[in-house]
């Protein structure tokens, strides 16, 4: 299969400060792993910015009007709530991580790429329509599942997370659309505290599996096979997108899940099954969390991988 990784060095450049969890090494690492000899069939394309238009498919024009006019002198840090803070690149790398998840689309539906892995920082999953919250500033899984109905004329649109918090930005502007789909696997309680299993969207087109501090292999995997996978292939989408945290691995510091490498391997797997059925292939995957090096380097590696081989 080819893959496209898209990404921008602008990503690097958002700051929240010394001692924050998502600093710009996550992505050093990530890109680090993806220089390996066995990744160089990768189609490697540069992420564009996201224009206002695009933003304001998921945003409020005050909300993106309020991000855009952000500039931190150089040194100086921003706090927009209590974990998310902006420096002088925080703008430019946002708007190149929704640019590089649009970009995900149009590589899978131009046909040069049956699956894109853009991998951009900062994270997008818990941005809501209106503020800025958990690290993320838009919701850039949101703006391209959008941008790929409003350019290519899609019409059911999937996304599925696997971070180990739950999408509530994703959520909030999904659930009211049925012909949009969100599903996530997260912990419960952990932050956000959203992703009730009694919430179900407009049209049944959201799904949400809390599972408990702990949860391992096997009882994620039967969470996802019982669950989510077959709702996704009951919606039957035209296009899936995927939220790809990688804090669900039993070395991250941030939750308290047990999960192992080769369980991302398993669930990238399972995921093309279902696209290779419904979508022509189709995939575009958008880094999301993740916090210890090592382990994100080496989930991420795997993820590709089986993008790669599946």
């Amino acid at each position: 299969m080819a893959v496209a990784l898209i990404t921008h060095r602008a990503c690097l450049g958002h700051d929240p400060g010394l001692g924050h969890p998502e600093s710009p090494a996550r992505l050093k690492a990530v890109l680090h792993a993806l220089e390996a000899e066995e990744f160089s069939p990768l189609l490697r394309e540069s992420a564009p910015e996201a224009s206002r238009e695009a933003l304001l498919r998921a945003h409020t024009a005050p909300y993106v009007a309020e991000i855009l006019a952000l500039a931190p002198e150089e040194g100086e840090y921003r706090a927009l709530d209590a974990d998310t803070i902006v420096s002088t690149g925080s703008v430019a790398a946002a708007l190149r991580a929704a640019g590089g998840a649009m970009a995900g689309v149009d590589a899978v539906m131009e046909g040069w790429a049956r699956a894109s892995f853009v991998a951009v920082r900062p994270p997008g999953h818990h941005a809501e329509p209106s503020r800025p919250m958990g690290f993320c500033l838009f919701n850039n899984v949101a703006v391209a599942a959008l941008h790929a109905r409003a350019r290519w004329g899609l019409k059911r649109v999937a996304i599925v997370d696997f971070d180990v918090h739950h999408g509530n930005g994703t959520e909030t502007i999904v659930s009211p659309d049925p012909d949009l789909f969100y599903a996530s696997s997260h912990q419960s309680p952990c932050y956000p505290g959203t992703g009730s299993a009694e919430e179900h969207g407009i049209a049944d087109n959201i799904v949400n599996v809390p599972l408990p501090p702990g949860t391992g292999s096997r009882v994620f995997r039967q969470a996802w096979a019982a669950a989510i996978l077959p709702g996704l292939e009951r919606f039957a989408p035209d296009l899936l997108l995927v939220s790809a945290g990688f804090d669900a691995h039993k070395a991250d510091p941030l939750a308290e899940f047990r999960l192992e490498t080769a369980d991302y391997t398993w669930l990238t797997g399972e995921l093309i099954r279902i696209a290779d059925a419904c979508t022509h292939g189709r995939i575009v995957s958008v880094l999301e969390g993740g916090y210890d090096i090592e382990a994100l380097a080496a989930s991420a590696a795997a993820h590709v991988r089986a993008l790669m081989t599946g």
